[in-house]
């Protein structure tokens, strides 16, 4: 087999490879444009969880259905990432129709129990949309929730100031069953989501 024939194997095979990661790497690492239909087929993502939410009411997965969430994990905490996409979805779903924006519910899920009481995210999402729902728990209930949705989150100690928390940046589109529809990645502008949502939440039979 001489050295062409080789190179032209090796190419091939990182073709192969390329075309059979991609979604999954496009959803890990938020990459613009990722095919809905290829990441929903890569990976499960969503589930049940039990939380607590700003009132101090135990809330779990099955009292959403029938609506359709926007899920995103952060902390109140967080020193730009968090508010900036919180910010993203309350601008978007201004942007929207009432009759579509009622069909949705906004929710943020704190990777930071140990300082994220109840009381703090009803407080902090207050600031992003009225209908956000704020959610906490025990580290165990937040553990169980992050896995559910694929997410990630990490402690990370600071030598000069409080800790702060390393964790993926998505937004996850959920439909009334509760299933995954579609993400949207950090950087995805107020219009490109309400765009989005418009498409799934608005089209007929929705």
């Amino acid at each position: 087999m001489n050295m062409k024939t080789v190179l032209g194997i090796v190419a091939a095979l990182v073709v192969v490879v390329a075309v059979g990661l991609g979604p999954r790497l496009a959803h890990w690492f938020g990459v613009p444009g990722a095919s809905t239909s290829e990441t929903t087929a890569a990976v499960s993502i969503g589930g049940p969880f039990e939380l607590v939410n700003g009132a101090g009411e135990t809330v779990t997965d099955q009292d959403f259905r029938g609506k359709w969430m926007l899920v995103y994990f952060g902390y109140t905490f967080c020193p730009d990432v968090c508010p900036t996409s919180l910010g993203t979805v309350g601008v978007a779903l201004d942007g929207l129709d009432p009759a579509i924006v009622e069909k949705i519910t906004p929710v943020f899920i704190t990777v930071d129990p140990e300082r994220d009481t109840p009381e703090a995210v009803g407080k902090y999402v207050a600031h992003f949309h009225p209908d956000m729902v704020g959610l906490t728990g025990s580290p165990e209930q937040v553990d169980a929730a992050v896995k559910a949705y694929r997410a990630y989150y990490k402690k990370q100690p600071q030598d000069d100031g409080p800790y702060l928390m390393d964790h993926s940046s998505v937004t996850y589109l959920m439909n009334p069953e509760g299933e995954f529809v579609r993400h949207f990645s950090h950087g995805t502008t107020p219009d490109a989501m309400a765009e989005g949502l418009r498409e799934a939440v608005g089209a007929p039979g929705a």
